[in-house]
């Protein structure tokens, strides 16, 4: 017995079945054998539709289908289970928090509630580099099963209906609606919202199975009898490069515990590693990370997961009322995980953009394309992506990844919070960027040259693109501001595009971060 199936077989709830589970599917990205499903036709009858919104995918979908809900709209929420948050906590960033008070979704005592740990200050730690602190940053750890009960009462207040143990099957879509199959029953809606993750079968369709571009394989236990520690690590190495990978770590106080992440970024090559055999590497490595013994620990949850993204990101809708929210339209970077920060993040901006869209009757493939616009401050991280991982058959040096992000990281902190702080939430802004860029090339000229062949010159080029892109954005925000007022003169039709262009602009650039 290996000591993954030691360990995971002390945890209830059996989660090693579920790792090998998950290990199969993993296996068939790997070797392209996912099958193409068919879950969506398009007819040319028209309907007598009974809802203006279905969400597909009760887990985040309950976030924008409650702030749709509170605008008025007729809300049905298919959940093929029950809808109930895991035990553990969601991290993120207080301030990112503040948009359930500012959607009136939450009070902020009921988003008090909803808040499990919290500490301060955070880490960024690399191998025989000296340590960088950060202080608010992805330091509140949210209770799922607390957020989300208050969000279902919200939701069902404000008059959406949920529907649990009720799978999406199929849609067909008509000319004036889309009529969805779940379970025994038929929801004929004016719009879908498909948030039913990375591997939603809408989604799969859409792309056809096609293999991710980038992964981060991710494993990880919660667990108590760790030595006493209120900090919390953002991102922690201390090996070099090995099996092709270099190892990063995350780590958070936990209300029952300490949780511990090992992830590493890398492509679907047929022959990378299983999340099992990660995991043995994860308790090989973890005595040496956290100066613990295996065993003084108790574990209370195992915890792991593959994150696949596309270049072709966000996915941009293929039929008409049919749109991607969430993991199902992979608007987070190849850098993130994605789930419930990157929703947070897009919270308001979808709930106000699709409450124009269904005002204005603006669902058509071409309208709601315009709500999962291009992002450059999403797409430059493909090169950071790419520095941060090893090609199967590559060979750099043990400690370039580690000496790299300890130059670029020593920078960013020498710059400041402005500069360090949006970019460890998700956020790449133009002048923190060049800043960054210019003093690292300036001060280690060699170590930036060995960068080139490591990513090699398309993903350079591609890089060059979206950094002039990200520059335009940031030039054009301001601008595109300053006439909004006169906007409200405009058609219903002509603002919608309008406010979509803005927030392109504003997303994409990273004027969002406040």
């Amino acid at each position: 017995m290996t000591l993954t199936e030691q360990l995971l077989s002390q945890i209830p709830g059996n989660p090693l079945e579920g790792l090998r589970r998950t290990d199969r599917l993993w296996q068939s990205v790997k070797d392209g054998t996912q099958p193409v499903p068919t879950v969506i036709e398009e007819s040319l009858d028209v309907i007598a539709v009974e809802w203006d919104v279905v969400v597909c995918g009760g887990t985040l979908g309950i976030l924008l289908g409650a702030a749709l809900a509170q605008r008025g709209w007729r809300v049905a929420l298919l959940e093929r289970g029950f809808l109930r948050g895991r035990d553990q906590e969601w991290n993120i960033s207080r301030h990112e928090l503040q948009v359930f008070v500012e959607l009136a979704l939450l009070t902020e005592a009921e988003l008090q509630q909803a808040i499990a740990t919290e500490y301060n200050p955070a880490r960024i730690a690399f191998l025989n580099s000296p340590d960088v602190w950060v202080r608010d940053v992805l330091n509140i750890g949210v209770d799922p099963v607390s957020l989300l009960e208050l969000l279902k009462q919200k939701f069902l207040t404000y008059g959406g209906q949920l529907f649990e143990q009720t799978p999406f099957e199929s849609a067909i879509v008509h000319p004036n609606g889309v009529t969805v199959k779940a379970g025994q029953q038929s929801f004929k809606t004016r719009l879908v919202l498909d948030a039913m993750g990375h591997f939603s079968p809408i989604v799969q369709q859409a792309r056809h199975s096609k293999k991710p571009d980038a992964v981060c394989l991710v494993v990880g236990t919660c667990a108590d009898g760790f030595p006493e520690n209120s900090t919390g690590d953002l991102m922690a190495t201390f090996t070099p490069i090995q099996q092709q990978c270099q190892y990063f770590w995350e780590a958070f106080p936990a209300r029952d515990g300490r949780t511990t992440y090992l992830f590493t970024y890398l492509d679907a090559h047929p022959e990378r590693p299983s999340l099992e055999a990660l995991f043995d590497d994860y308790f090989r490595l973890m005595p040496g990370y956290q100066t613990v013994s295996l065993e003084q620990l108790q574990f209370k949850r195992a915890l792991f997961g593959f994150f696949p993204c596309y270049r072709q990101s966000p996915l941009k809708p293929r039929w008409q009322r049919i749109l991607p929210i969430g993991d199902s339209s992979g608007s987070q970077s190849p850098l993130s995980f994605g789930g419930f920060g990157a929703m947070v993040r897009h919270l308001a901006r979808l709930t106000g953009g699709i409450h124009e869209a269904l005002q204005s009757d603006q669902l058509s493939r071409h309208a709601l394309a315009r709500l999962q616009p291009y992002q450059p401050n999403l797409s430059v991280t493909w090169l950071f992506q790419r520095s941060m991982s090893v090609g199967m058959n590559q060979t750099i040096e043990p400690n370039q990844i580690n000496d790299l992000l300890a130059i670029v990281f020593q920078t960013m902190n020498t710059l400041g919070d402005p500069v360090l702080k949006p970019f460890l939430q998700d956020v790449v802004q133009f002048p923190a960027l060049l800043q960054t860029l210019a003093q690292t090339a300036l001060a280690h000229p060699r170590l930036i040259l060995k960068i080139i062949p490591h990513v090699g010159l398309p993903t350079l080029i591609a890089w060059l693109f979206h950094f002039t892109s990200l520059a335009v954005y940031a030039a054009l925000y301001p601008l595109g501001r300053s006439i909004l007022p006169q906007i409200k003169l405009l058609p219903p039709t002509q603002q919608y595009d309008y406010h979509r262009w803005l927030e392109a602009l504003e997303y994409g650039s990273g004027g969002d971060y406040r």
